[in-house]
């Protein structure tokens, strides 16, 4: 009888221990940390392709969990300038390059060379391997394809000043706006080179200031007052002008101005002291494979810059410019000086 009671007390002395055991293995599993590491990307690139390439690069790199934040070229910047101390993105993808040649300046870049680095012209990238360019974005003048042809909009910059186009004209607020800012500095510099006179490329922003009947605060608010026909046309750039038509069915189309346009040069780079770089390169590198950029072509509408790249897209027939003759070191180098004196002298008046 002894026995018997000896061995059912050892069978729930040892029913026990597994209970125990089993419950202190499951509280440590629901107390261990992920096994994901997060990449926070900053991007002006829309949420379609974010989006996309989000999906895709996690599918592929189940560890690694990409949250990226759609704003702003400018936005960007001065959100990674601001948070230099404690840096909350791991990668900067997208805005024009004189935003990333200040960023270099000011020490908010990781360098890297990406495995294409060979294949990008040296004025696309930083000598320092801190930036290297993946598009080129020409700017255009995009329209109300229902209240306008490529016929019947402005042909040109300066047809933007007619009266027929008072009140008619929407812009994006440039003092946010990587596309805005580029194109407004570019226009300055066309009057300069044309009159030898800054004042005259002032003066020009002024008579567009005064056609233009309202500023957008972003792209959504841009896209809505045009496709309601709240204003006829816009000063935009062609990657957009084609994805919003084509992709997401806004009435838009465009024309590239004839006496040339500006491009916009759009860069990447890691951001120094960001959250598991390590990660954040494997990113860096599958969105500028060239699977990528060939799938960036042809979904979004991207011109890559590298050399390496045949694109077939059938757009691309239709991407043809010419440049501005102006002098884009300057107008990228006094962008910023240009549109703080627009914003008092113009906008603010």
């Amino acid at each position: 009888m002894s026995n018997s009671i000896a061995a059912f007390f050892r069978s729930v002395f040892l029913a026990l221990r597994f209970c125990c055991r089993f419950c202190l293995s499951l509280a440590a599993f629901s107390c261990a940390p992920s096994q994901k590491e997060t990449i926070v990307v900053y991007s002006p690139h829309g949420k379609e392709m974010l989006g996309y390439f989000e999906q895709k690069f996690e599918k592929e790199h189940p560890t690694i969990d990409v949250r990226w934040l759609d704003m702003g070229a400018q936005t960007a910047f001065d959100r990674i300038r601001t948070e230099r101390e404690n840096p909350q993105a791991s990668l900067w993808w997208g805005g024009p390059s004189d935003l990333f040649e200040q960023a270099e300046q000011l020490g908010l870049l990781e360098e890297y060379a990406p495995s294409w680095a060979a294949q990008v012209d040296a004025r696309y990238k930083s000598a320092k391997n801190l930036w290297f360019a993946t598009f080129l974005t020409p700017e255009c003048i995009m329209f109300n394809s229902e209240r306008l042809t490529k016929e019947t909009a402005p042909q040109d910059w300066d047809e933007l000043l007619s009266e027929r186009w008072k009140d008619k004209i929407v812009i994006r607020d440039p003092v946010q706006s990587g596309t805005m800012r580029t194109i407004f500095s570019a226009l300055v510099a066309k009057e300069l080179a044309r009159t030898g006179s800054l004042d005259s490329g002032f003066r020009y922003l002024e008579r567009l200031h005064r056609n233009t009947k309202s500023y957008a605060a972003d792209p959504a608010q841009l896209y809505l007052k045009l496709s309601r026909g709240e204003a006829l046309v816009t000063l935009w750039n062609l990657t957009d002008a084609l994805l919003q038509a084509r992709r997401n069915k806004f009435p838009f189309d465009f024309v590239i101005p004839k006496s040339g346009t500006v491009v916009a040069v759009e860069g990447i780079a890691l951001v120094k002291g960001g959250k598991n770089l390590e990660s954040a390169k494997k990113f860096y590198e599958f969105v500028t494979s060239k699977e990528s950029l060939n799938e960036q072509a042809e979904k979004f509408y991207r011109l890559p810059v590298r050399d390496d790249i045949a694109l077939s897209a059938e757009w691309t027939k239709e991407a043809r410019y010419a440049l501005l003759n102006i002098d884009h070191k300057l107008a990228s180098q006094k962008q910023s000086e240009w549109i703080a004196r627009w914003q008092e002298t113009i906008k603010n008046q």
